[in-house]
């Protein structure tokens, strides 16, 4: 096992995850519930399950796709929702 990718994957998801909105819903939940365990369980097994299928469908889309093509598609598909925020950002708010 390649511990310094297990410890960069480790520090991306923890970093990303800090104040989503799954955070702040877990935060709601175990707040309000006399089972704080349960939801505890709950939230790991929903991002264990996340995490899971979307290293299995980026690995059988890597399998059908050239590397480049994958990065390209990311590429355009962040800079897309970044303009799609800046131009219309404030419009949702309404």
């Amino acid at each position: 096992m390649d511990l310094q990718l297990l410890g960069l994957t480790f520090v991306t998801v923890f970093v990303a995850e800090i104040g989503d909105k799954s955070q702040l819903a877990a935060i709601a939940l175990g707040g309000n519930s006399k089972f704080p365990t349960a939801v505890f369980l709950g939230c790991i097994a929903a991002l264990l399950t996340a995490s899971f299928l979307g290293v299995m469908l980026g690995g059988g889309v890597a399998q059908l796709l050239p590397t480049r093509l994958l990065k390209s598609m990311a590429a355009i598909g962040f800079t897309l929702l970044a303009l799609k925020l800046l131009m219309f950002g404030d419009a949702e708010e309404d």
